[in-house]
Order: structure tokens, then C-alpha cells, then sequence
């Protein structure tokens, strides 16, 4: 089996490298100091200059919304195989990846409404998304339950007429601090008579309709995470008008998160490691 890149794979890496060396590596302590600096006026949830500075860099670089394959909207996306390496390149350094528009949660949310949302759907949520004009966020975990098995969820989706009504619970909502997360996907249960593994489904929920609120942010180690945040939400009576209900979140997401990991672990480690010791 030949697991050599594609000349095509080998391109991007390296306009992607080039592109970490020029503006990414060199703004990681300005990317820090000012996080530090909102946090001391009262307000560390604060959207990233730096990061909005980049952007349009990395858009005229030909390095923006490549995570999305097989979609009319996003022609520049690459497949998973192309896309892991690059994934890589980025995690090395925490925040990179929303430079290039390729952050989660907002990669995982735009998969879902590619794959199942209607083109109202589609225009009103994914195509500000894929601008990076607005975040999202994505509620599954519940604080009584292990929600990583979905079939334990407790949060209920009901509808009610015209509405879809919702109730519940949820924590490690991450993305939800960002003032520009403007769209929720909550999973709910819809259906508890089903088989165990059909009752559950997805919902878009606009981040300001009535009944659903923040409640607090969630430190992990001390850490806060801002200006991106991981927030309980409690959403009681949140009436919706009917939406896109999904089945199933788009697995590849996950792909990107483990590909970013590697690349952090691997960048910890090349810090922490002696002079002589080499990580790659």
C-alpha cells in the first residue's frame, strides 16, 4: 500500500508550513498578551485580532474552508486523506485552525448542514459560517448522564403544534462563549418509544431564541478558554419554529479533532524535549 501525499497534498503542506512560519508562529505570544489585556479590562471574551487579521491572508493564500469535501458551496474542499495532513500542520498551534476557518466546532456543524439541512437552512446558518462571519456551537453533553453515549441523553425535543419545544440541560458546550456563536445544533430526544438507537435527533437552534441561556462558563485545570469557552446552557420551554432534525453528526469531525491533537501533543513535546531530541 502506498501511503505517499499527492503532489497535489505536497503543494498545500507546503504553502501551509510557509503560511505558520510567516504569520502564525510569529503571533503566538501577541495572540496570548492580548487575551491577557481583555481579560484585565473585565472582558477576556473577546473575538481575536490577531486571528481577524489573518484571515483574510489565509483566504487569499488558497487555505480556507478546506475541511469540507463533496460540497457544491465549498468547490476548494479537500477529501479526508487530503485534508489530515493539513489538519496536522495546523493543530500545532491551538488556535490556528479558525484562521483557516477549519475550527471546530464550527467543521462539524457545517458538515451536518451540508449533509442534512434544507438550502433555507443552508443559507441562512453555513453560508455565514463558511465566510467566518459568525461561530456555533454544538449541545450534546448533559451533566446527569454519560451523553458520549447518545442514547442516554435526556434533553427532550417535542413538538407542539408549529414549534418545536425544548427542554434541558446541557454542559461542555463549546464555541457557546464566543459573543459571534449565533446557531445552536442541539441534540434532543424526539421519540422515547423508538428502538434505543432511532430516539434521538438534531435541531438548529438561532443562539437567541427565547428560553435558552447561558448559564456559565466551565474551567478545565483553571483554564477558561476564552475568548472560545465550553458553557453550561439551560434551555426551558426554548420554543423553535420547525427545523432540520439530523440522525447522525458527520464523523469526520471527529478525524479533524484527532489530527489536531496529535499535532499539539506532538508540539508540547518538541518544546519540552531537550535540544538534542528531535519531534516530528
Amino acid at each position: 500500500m502506498d501511503f505517499e501525499y499527492t503532489p497535489k497534498v505536497k503543494e498545500m503542506q507546503a504553502r501551509l508550513l510557509a503560511f505558520m512560519e510567516e504569520h502564525i508562529y510569529p503571533n503566538e505570544a501577541r495572540y496570548l498578551a492580548e487575551i491577557e489585556a481583555n481579560r484585565a479590562k473585565g472582558n477576556a471574551w473577546v473575538p481575536s485580532q490577531v486571528i481577524e487579521e489573518l484571515k483574510p491572508k489565509a483566504r487569499a493564500a488558497g487555505l480556507w474552508n478546506l475541511f469540507l469535501p463533496k460540497s457544491k458551496r465549498v468547490p476548494e474542499g479537500l477529501s479526508n486523506l487530503e485534508y489530515a495532513p493539513l489538519c496536522e500542520i495546523m493543530g500545532r498551534v491551538p488556535w490556528a485552525a479558525e484562521v483557516f476557518n477549519c475550527s471546530a466546532p464550527d467543521t462539524g456543524n457545517m458538515e451536518t448542514l451540508e449533509r442534512y439541512a434544507s438550502e433555507e437552512i443552508k443559507d441562512r446558518w453555513m453560508e455565514p459560517l463558511l465566510r467566518g462571519e459568525i461561530r456555533s456551537a454544538f449541545l450534546m453533553t448533559e451533566p446527569d448522564v454519560a451523553s458520549s453515549d447518545a442514547t442516554n441523553i435526556q434533553c427532550s425535543i417535542v413538538r407542539d403544534g408549529d414549534d418545536y419545544v425544548i427542554n434541558g440541560r446541557k454542559w461542555w458546550s463549546s464555541g457557546a462563549g464566543d459573543p459571534r456563536c449565533a446557531v445552536y445544533i442541539v441534540m434532543g430526544k424526539t421519540d422515547p418509544e423508538a428502538p434505543r438507537h432511532s430516539q434521538q435527533s438534531m435541531i438548529v437552534v438561532p443562539a437567541n431564541t427565547p428560553g435558552i441561556k447561558v448559564l456559565r462558563h466551565l474551567s478545565v485545570f483553571g483554564y477558561d478558554d476564552a475568548p472560545h469557552g465550553h458553557m453550561e446552557i439551560l434551555s426551558k420551554t426554548c420554543a423553535c419554529p420547525p427545523a432540520i432534525c439530523c440522525w447522525a453528526r458527520a464523523v469526520a469531525s471527529r478525524l479533524h479533532k484527532a489530527a489536531s491533537a496529535l499535532a499539539a501533543s506532538t508540539t508540547a513535546c518538541a518544546r519540552l524535549a531537550p535540544p538534542n531530541v528531535r519531534w516530528s
